[in-house]
């Protein structure tokens, strides 16, 4: 028996973050958008997928199912799975890349798949901080997509980041969380913008901050985090005649009381509580704790952790809104403090 002709339309990538239903549902769309797949052709059996891409029969009938749903497939019982309609209104193909997925890149995910609705496909990758990798992505999926939506995070390498973001079709483009000031032309953009952020997050806590004569930020020397932060924060700092310090490991730190940790790796949290309790001082009295970055756990740690924290939902929503709208805006998104007992 012959090969189905649908198979050559069908890449199931490894490296891709995309769960591989997902994959099976962008491929096929595709496939009968470009004209290459037609209506009423017989799509393969769920045990033919499952053996040629080395899927579970699960995965395959997900992707099956979902194609369904959107009115792409049908089946008839006993023969199969064939193109039931190919007038399909999903012009929207989005190639998604993220430095990496923590529980605050998940809500931005998250949020992003919502507001899009169904409305794009979407290949999502994720380079792990690593240039080369983030490079080699993006050389290779040069084709093929609407839009180009790229949180730029990287431990090294990251100061020649622009020359491969520069490549891109700059009316694709959306850089997410941070910006790239040496990326020329004109883009969309929903970034933070940490020097100033942080600054003001700490003036707004100046009250709370007054009862304490030093500041620490526990800022990890091997680190994606930008370094706006660090200067953000000297510059509050100098401005209001705090002592302060950038410690890169806590483990090997002091804590004395009339001192304020910030902390931004998660952790680092766990380490500094740690050491805070086996001094027997009061954190929120002796000792200060702050933490970049909001989660729900860190409402009831301690009786409440401070927190300074972008809209990460916001960041998600008002990227998606960009490709909705077909939009080159840059929007700077707010950054909360939530002031809580542990300062």
């Amino acid at each position: 028996m012959s090969k189905s002709p649908i198979y050559d339309h069908i890449v199931l990538d490894d490296q891709s973050a995309t769960p591989k239903y997902q994959q099976l549902v962008n491929c096929i769309i595709n496939g009968v958008q470009m004209g290459y797949i037609k209506k009423d052709d017989i799509l393969p059996s769920l045990n033919d997928l499952s053996i040629e891409f080395e899927i579970s029969r699960d995965t395959a009938e997900r992707g099956y199912k979902h194609l369904k749903d959107l009115g792409v497939i049908a089946s008839v019982p006993g023969k199969g799975y064939f193109i039931k309609n190919t007038e399909i209104s999903q012009p929207l193909r989005v190639f998604l890349l993220f430095n990496k997925l923590s529980p605050h890149k998940k809500i931005i995910y998250d949020s992003f798949v919502a507001a899009l609705d169904q409305q794009a496909a979407i290949d999502f990758y994720i380079y792990d901080n690593n240039f080369s990798f983030f490079k080699k992505l993006l050389s290779s999926k040069k084709d093929g997509y609407t839009h180009y939506v790229i949180i730029p995070h990287f431990l090294e390498g990251g100061e020649n980041a622009h020359e491969v973001i520069n490549l891109i079709d700059k009316n694709k483009l959306i850089l997410v969380d941070k910006l790239q000031p040496e990326v020329t032309g004109t883009f969309g953009a929903v970034y933070e913008n940490f020097e100033k952020d942080i600054f003001e997050a700490l003036n707004q806590a100046l009250p709370q901050l007054s009862k304490y004569h030093t500041i620490k930020i526990i800022f990890p020397e091997y680190s994606y985090f930008p370094k706006e932060i660090l200067k953000g924060f000297s510059n509050f700092c100098v401005a209001y005649a705090f002592n302060h310090k950038v410690v890169h490991n806590i483990l090997d730190e002091p804590i004395n009381a009339g001192e304020v940790f910030i902390n931004l790796m998660e952790d680092d949290l766990v380490r500094l509580i740690e050491k805070i309790i086996t001094t027997h001082l009061v954190v929120g009295k002796d000792v200060g704790v702050i933490s970049y970055n909001e989660t729900p756990v860190k409402k009831v740690i301690l009786d409440g952790i401070t927190t300074i924290s972008t809209d990460f939902k916001m960041i998600g929503e008002k990227a998606a809104e960009l490709i909705l709208t077909n939009s080159r805006a840059q929007i700077e998104v707010p950054f909360y403090l939530n002031l809580r007992p542990s300062l």
